[in-house]
């Protein structure tokens, strides 16, 4: 039955809470209440007075450390629940025990000896961070502004010349343990090491060099050098990527400097058009050249091959006209005759009067008038073309007459 439920005998009041005064039902008293509460904490504990003889004093101690021992074990429960930690894929976790390394965990839910026994430090080991050496750029802002860093920009070359270089590299970490022990400040190690690493290597090359086409070559022998330092230091840092930014000369010089490459690209640009001129003539020459060899090679072969045909042929009218020489004489003369009047225009005019046969050169005089028409086709003269004829004509004529008259 309830608490204040009268019944089975017991005809008094069972509020838990006393009797009320007066006999009348109300509210409870706070203040009764909170001295009961303190009174009974102090039996849990071992601090009551109300007890009296032995039995009394040793059931308050026994239930005094039952409690503080359920506390206890509470308290054992959250503190070995605070070890676990849970490790995300990119990272990885060192366990510092009493501050010493004692073991460095993968990815996944672990746990550790509690504080202060144990303690964890996570380490994003896939992440890619990146430094700049020689310039800072600031996008807190909406537009990125970048901020040079004279300091650590201008370098000297080879060549006793100022060189103003603007280097980025990115990293990423190794060896999480390396990374928090072996090196106080990282960031600041890795801008120094890569100074140092990119000083030396333009300080052996050229101001040319370093600005024109070595700006790719500087920058893979400064990653490989920055890594060995690195390395040396035993930083637990890899080196991803080098990238030269900008390499030019100092704003007081760079007019000049100007000029200089302006110079040394027409320079490249002239041998460039005269190689590719002399490609051209080069094996039109060579081709000319082997044609004109080839020519006369043949010519000469033409040559020998028809005076020996020229030798063989009079060795063999040499043996005809010793067994016929009038025959062969006559042949000869035949022959010539035809090789002779078949590459020339002859009109032949025989006179029935008589036994001569006149010889006109009518080819001649045809062109003859040709070319004394050609010759005055500016200003053309019938009489100075006919004289031109006859005068040819006459000289003909005489020259047949003095022939006729020479047979005669």
């Amino acid at each position: 039955m309830a608490w204040n439920k009268p019944g089975n005998g017991d005809s008094g009041n069972r509020d838990p809470w006393g009797p009320r005064r007066g006999g009348q039902q109300g509210p409870p008293d706070l203040d009764e209440i909170v001295r009961k509460i303190q009174a009974r904490l102090n039996n849990l504990f071992g601090g009551g007075r109300g007890g009296s003889g032995r039995g009394g004093g040793f059931s308050s101690l026994r239930a005094g450390g039952f409690g503080i021992g359920a506390i206890l074990i509470v308290v054992l429960m959250l503190w070995g629940l605070s070890g676990f930690y849970i490790v995300q894929q990119a990272e990885r976790a060192v366990v510092l025990r009493f501050g010493k390394l004692h073991a460095v965990t993968d990815a996944g839910l672990r746990w550790h000896l509690p504080y202060p026994i144990e303690t964890v430090r996570k380490v994003n080991v896939q992440k890619v961070f990146a430094i700049e050496v020689g310039y800072r750029s600031n996008d807190r802002t909406s537009r990125v502004t970048v901020s040079r860093v004279p300091k650590e920009a201008l370098m000297l070359t080879e060549d006793e010349n100022i060189v103003d270089i603007e280097f980025a590299v990115q990293y990423q970490i190794k060896s999480a343990a390396d990374y928090l022990f072996n090196v106080n400040d990282p960031e600041a190690t890795i801008v120094q090491a890569t100074e140092s690493a990119i000083r030396e290597i333009v300080g052996k090359n050229t101001l040319d060099f370093v600005i024109t086409e070595g700006r790719d070559d500087v920058a893979i022998r400064t990653q490989a050098l920055l890594q060995q330092i690195l390395d040396r230091y035993k930083t637990g840092i890899a080196i991803t990527t080098t990238k030269m930014q900008k390499a030019q000369p100092p704003e007081q010089v760079k007019a000049a400097f100007d000029d200089a490459v302006k110079a040394r690209e027409d320079e490249q640009r002239f041998k460039n058009e005269a190689q590719a001129y002399a490609n051209d003539i080069l094996p039109r020459a060579r081709g000319t050249a082997a044609r004109l060899l080839q020519e006369g090679e043949a010519y000469k072969a033409s040559i020998i091959a028809r005076a020996g045909g020229d030798a063989q042929r009079f060795l063999e009218i040499a043996r005809q006209y010793e067994r016929a020489p009038d025959v062969t004489a006559e042949r000869l003369y035949l022959e010539a005759m035809e090789e002779v009047f078949s590459n020339t225009t002859k009109i032949f005019v025989d006179q029935k009067a008589g036994n001569n046969i006149l010889y006109l050169p009518l080819d001649q005089i045809i062109r003859q008038g040709a070319r004394n028409g050609a010759g005055e086709g500016r200003r053309p003269s019938t009489e100075g073309g006919d004289a031109g004829t006859q005068e040819s004509f006459g000289r003909g004529r005489s020259r047949t007459e003095v022939r006729t008259r020479g047979t005669q």
